[in-house]
Formats: C-alpha cells, sequence, structure tokens
C-alpha cells in the first residue's frame, strides 16, 4: 500500500496571456517548477496584436464566471497561498475582493497591475483606484513594478536605490504588507536591484543585468515565485530572495521568438544547477 503526501496547494487568481510568457501561464509554470500544486481563476484574456505592433487586446471574463472558478478552487483545496495578478476591471475586483475577505489567506500576494493594456484610459484609472481601496489592504505581500511603486507610494520619481527604499517603506505604511519594490533595470548601473521591507527588515537585492532590456514575464514569475516559497513555509524575507534567485536565472536563460521582446523561462534555473 502506498501513502500519498500532498504537495503545498497555491491559487493564482489572473489573466491569460497567449503566448505563455507571463500572467497566468508563467504562474502556474512557476508553481510547478517550485513544487507546488498550482489552481487557477482566470479573469481575462489578454492577446498581443501581431498586426498592430504587438498590442493588447483584452477581454474580461464574465464576473460570475470568476465568482464560480474561485469558489470551485478555494473548496477543493486547502490553499497554503494566493497569488492575485492581473484582474482588469472593477466587477472582477469586487468579486475577487469578496472571495479573498471570505477566505481570508494566510498569504496572500499581490502583483500589482494598476495599467490593464488594452482599456481605455477612463476604465484603466477606475481599475486602478479600485485595486488601490479594495485589494491592496487585504494583501500580506506586495510586489509593485517601478511604474507600481510609483503610483502606490505618491512619489514623483524613483532613479535611485535610497528612492526605491523609500517607495518601499512607504507602500508598507499604506497597506500593511511587507514589500518587494522591483527596480530591475528601471535603476541606472549594473546591477538589477530590487528593495525589500517589512516594517523592521530592509534589505537590497541584487543580480547582475542582462543586456539591460526588459524581459516580459519577469514580475509575474516573481510575485507567483514569492508565492509558492510562502506556500512551502519560507519566511517572508527567504522567500523573497529564493525568487530573486529563481526569476534572475530565468532572465539568463531567457526566450526569443518572432516578437519583439524576450521572455523569462521558468526552467532557467533548473537548468543551471544541471548544467553546473
Amino acid at each position: 500500500m502506498t501513502t500519498s503526501t500532498n504537495p503545498p496547494f497555491a491559487l493564482t487568481v489572473a489573466g491569460n496571456e497567449a503566448t505563455g510568457g507571463a500572467g497566468a501561464q508563467a504562474d502556474l509554470k512557476t508553481f510547478q517548477e517550485l513544487g507546488v500544486f498550482g489552481s487557477l481563476a482566470l479573469t481575462c484574456i489578454v492577446s498581443f496584436d501581431p498586426k498592430n505592433d504587438w498590442g493588447h487586446r483584452f477581454v474580461p471574463v464574465d464576473p460570475q464566471v470568476i465568482a464560480d472558478q474561485l469558489e470551485a478552487a478555494t473548496s477543493a483545496y486547502n490553499l497554503d497561498a494566493v497569488k492575485l495578478g492581473m484582474l482588469g476591471t472593477p466587477a472582477t475586483i469586487d468579486v475577487v475582493a469578496t472571495a479573498m475577505e471570505e477566505l481570508a489567506p494566510e498569504n496572500l500576494v499581490l502583483d500589482p497591475v494598476l495599467i490593464c493594456k488594452g482599456q481605455e484610459p477612463g476604465a484603466a484609472l477606475d481599475t486602478d483606484e479600485a485595486l488601490k481601496a479594495k485589494i491592496l489592504p487585504l494583501a500580506s505581500f506586495v510586489t509593485p513594478n517601478h511604474f507600481e511603486s510609483l503610483s502606490l507610494s505618491g512619489m514623483e520619481s524613483i532613479t535611485t536605490v535610497d528612492e526605491l527604499i523609500e517607495a518601499a517603506m512607504r507602500i508598507h505604511e499604506r497597506s500593511g504588507a511587507v514589500v518587494l519594490a522591483k527596480g530591475g533595470v528601471r535603476l541606472d548601473g549594473p546591477e538589477a536591484v530590487d528593495v525589500y521591507y517589512d516594517g523592521e527588515t530592509t534589505e537590497i537585492l541584487s543580480a547582475p543585468k542582462v543586456e539591460n532590456v526588459a524581459v516580459a514575464g519577469a514580475g509575474c514569475t516573481m510575485a507567483a515565485a514569492v508565492t509558492a516559497e510562502l506556500a512551502k513555509g519560507l519566511s517572508p524575507l527567504e522567500a523573497a530572495r529564493a525568487a530573486k534567485e529563481f526569476v534572475s536565472a530565468g532572465i539568463r536563460q531567457r526566450i526569443t521568438s518572432n516578437a519583439p521582446f524576450d521572455v523569462l523561462w521558468q526552467g532557467g534555473l533548473a537548468a543551471e544547477r544541471t548544467i553546473g
């Protein structure tokens, strides 16, 4: 007779990105690589348009369908962590906020997608404000990129590591959440720098830049890796360090395609360890 030991369980609430480089696909691949069983509630469908300069085409999922997915996923598993990615509309945010308030997960990681490409500016602003008001207060861990750090901190510019630290502190004060503010290639210098702040500990996480260009999927993967490591029982700081290592390897082993951008490979760290 065999006995089964379940892996940790994580849920991602995110959008579909058809090329597989970001969004729900990146999240699920990250969970799998890191030994976590992943489930998904799909919020929207985003398709790049190769006939229109690879712009975004955005289609939201009906709010009731999102609610049904959340009901199924949260009923089937005792979730160790939840990651929130692109939500996309105020109606979606309402549904997700209600579900998260009821579930009250110990680890709720928010990748605060504040600009929903493909939406009209007015709709995008409504979405941003709803996310800040209804989702941000629920998060236990927030992973804003450079633009999102500006918006959430209220700062006019972030051009130095000290300013990124200030942004992380302000976002923590506003949300109460642990913050991993992603500077990446947006700050000058040879290192891709992210800042961790939890109200007591400040740590600068850095890795050499790879050609100083942004790589698609890095932000999604960073938040998903944090989620997976928290689900496995790591502390927030340990999860941030592990996620930085995972993403840095994925960038070094990035994938090229016919699209005008490179894509992070979630199998990068495993490949480097095999080679090493």
